[in-house]
C-alpha cells in the first residue's frame, strides 16, 4: 500500500520586546523587526524544503507504483533528507525494500514510521509481512495485531495474521482470524484457500475440501493449480473427492 502524504507548513511564532526610554522603545522596535525577517526567512526556508520533500515524495511514489524500487528509495532518502518526519516516506521506502527482499532494513524504516506517528496500520502491516517473510512469525503475528488494533476491518491483515498462525500451528486460531477477515469480504477467495490449507494440515478432509471449493468457485485456474503441488494438501491429495475438485 502506498501511501500519500500532505505537507502542512508549520506556524510563525514572533516575539516582542518592550523598553522604558525612547531609545529603549526604538532599539526594541528594530530589534523586533530584524527577529521578524529574521523568523520570515526561516520559514520561507523551511517551506521551500517542506515542498522539495514534497515533490521529491511524490517522484518516490510514482517510481514505486511503476517497480523502479531502487529509485524509489533514492527519491525517499532525499525526501527524508530534507524533512525526516515524513511518517509515509519511510513507510512506502519499507515497501520498496521489501519489494527488493531487504527485509531488514525494510524493517527499520518502518520502525522508523512508527516512532513518527505509532497509530499508522500501515506501517505495522508492513512490518508484518517483512517479519513473516523472515519468517519471525510471532513478532510477525504483534505486528499484525497493532494493524488490527488500529484499523479493526483490515481484512488484509486479518489473512495475514491467520498466515502466521498457521505456521505456528496455531490452527484454530488461523481458522478464527480468516473468518473474521471473511466477514468483511465475503468474496475473499485467499482466506478461503488458506482456511482450507489450515484444515488440511489438521487431517481435516471434509472442511478442506468445503472451502478449497470456495475458493475455486473464485478464481478457478489459480486455486486448482496451486492445490495440485501445495504441500499442506499432502495429507488430504489422495482422497477422491479432493482429486474431483481439481479436475
Amino acid at each position: 500500500m502506498v501511501c500519500r502524504y500532505g505537507l502542512v507548513a508549520s506556524s510563525l511564532i514572533i516575539l516582542f520586546g518592550f523598553g522604558c526610554s525612547n531609545g529603549a522603545n526604538s532599539w526594541t522596535e528594530n530589534t523586533t523587526q530584524v527577529v521578524q525577517e529574521t523568523n520570515v526567512n526561516q520559514l520561507f526556508v523551511e517551506a521551500k524544503a517542506s515542498q522539495k520533500a514534497e515533490v521529491l515524495f511524490a517522484q518516490g511514489n510514482n517510481l514505486l507504483d511503476r517497480q523502479r524500487y531502487e529509485d524509489a528509495i533514492k527519491a525517499y532518502d532525499k525526501a527524508i533528507a530534507m524533512k525526516a518526519e515524513i511518517s509515509e516516506a519511510w513507510i512506502n521506502r519499507g515497501i520498496a525494500l521489501t519489494s527488493l527482499h531487504r527485509y531488514p532494513e525494510a524493517i527499520a524504516s518502518y520502525d522508523k514510521a512508527i516512532v513518527i506517528k505509532a497509530d499508522k496500520d500501515e506501517a505495522w502491516y508492513n512490518r508484518g509481512i517483512a517479519l513473516t517473510s523472515l519468517q519471525r512469525y510471532k513478532e510477525a503475528l504483534a505486528s499484525y495485531d497493532r494493524a488490527i488494533a488500529i484499523k479493526p476491518k483490515k481484512y488484509e491483515a486479518l489473512t495475514n495474521r491467520g498466515i502466521a498462525l498457521t505456521k505456528l500451528q496455531r490452527y484454530q486460531e488461523a481458522i478464527a482470524s480468516y473468518d473474521r477477515a471473511i466477514a468483511i469480504k465475503k468474496d475473499l477467495h485467499q482466506a478461503y484457500y488458506n482456511k482450507a490449507c489450515a484444515y488440511a494440515l489438521q487431517g481435516n478432509v471434509e472442511l478442506a475440501i468445503e472451502n478449497l471449493d470456495r475458493a475455486i468457485q473464485f478464481v478457478p485456474a489459480k486455486y486448482r493449480k496451486l492445490a495440485k503441488t501445495d504441500p499442506d494438501f499432502s495429507k488430504v491429495r489422495s482422497q477422491k473427492r479432493f482429486q474431483e475438485l481439481l479436475q
